[in-house]
């Protein structure tokens, strides 16, 4: 992972083959298709819901601080815990988690680069079984609220000259012509309201050949509007 400029962001599907058991590791499988992980997953992951676990529909929010613990603890994670997490549609989901990890201050977290695709072209093992978790007691570390911003943040940069913007959208909510994900869920995405400014286009991510991130994506810090953004 050295091409990267965070190489710590990532972890190969080899590394998770050979140490995905090993103590003070979770494997943790975040995919949009929601039923994707009770028809297989790596060996010792648990599967999460991004509908019900990690977002809260009735504050249209991600899950509260008391919310996040509580799914942590259930996972068997602590604060020294290396979360590994992977999912469908190209980490797509599992980005998402990635992003609540750190926002919550949670330092020891990755991504396996090429997510449940790249898995599951390798020949690599899947199960049904259940994994075995033992509770934790969760101690959350500082969390990082600079990793966020909310409207009016984004209303007083509009036209500032210092700020770029990148809507990360499926291509029909941007005005593109490629419906092709269209249909694909938008975490949090309100339901009205004023258009916003028109904002940079960000090319895939995610090269088509690899299913891993391209070469250019440094994975270093950012902010994010409500959702998905490597850290």
């Amino acid at each position: 992972m050295a091409e990267y400029v965070n190489p710590n962001a990532l972890v190969d599907s080899d590394w998770v083959a050979a140490h995905g058991g090993d103590e003070g590791v979770r494997l943790v499988e975040v995919d949009v298709d929601t039923t994707s992980y009770d028809s297989g997953h790596i060996p010792g992951a648990v599967g999460w819901n991004w509908e019900t676990q990690l977002s809260d529909g009735v504050r249209r929010d991600i899950a509260s601080p008391e919310q996040w613990a509580e799914l942590l603890e259930s996972s068997g994670i602590s604060a020294d815990t290396h979360v590994i997490l992977y999912g469908d549609n190209n980490n797509w989901f599992a980005a998402f988690a990635y992003w609540q990890f750190k926002l919550a201050g949670h330092d020891r977290v990755s991504l396996m680069n090429g997510g449940r695709l790249k898995w599951e072209q390798e020949g690599h093992e899947l199960t049904t079984a259940p994994p075995d978790v033992e509770r934790s007691s969760y101690a959350a570390g500082e969390a990082d609220p600079s990793l966020r911003v909310l409207q009016p943040d984004v209303r007083a940069a509009v036209g500032d000259g210092s700020t770029v913007m990148v809507d990360v959208r499926s291509p029909a909510p941007r005005g593109c012509s490629d419906g092709s994900r269209a249909n694909s869920p938008q975490p949090l995405r309100p339901t009205g309201g004023p258009s916003r400014p028109t904002p940079a286009a960000c090319p895939p991510s995610v090269s088509p050949s690899s299913i891993r991130f391209r070469r250019w994506i440094g994975l270093g810090r950012s902010r994010t509007i409500s959702t998905i953004t490597p850290i």
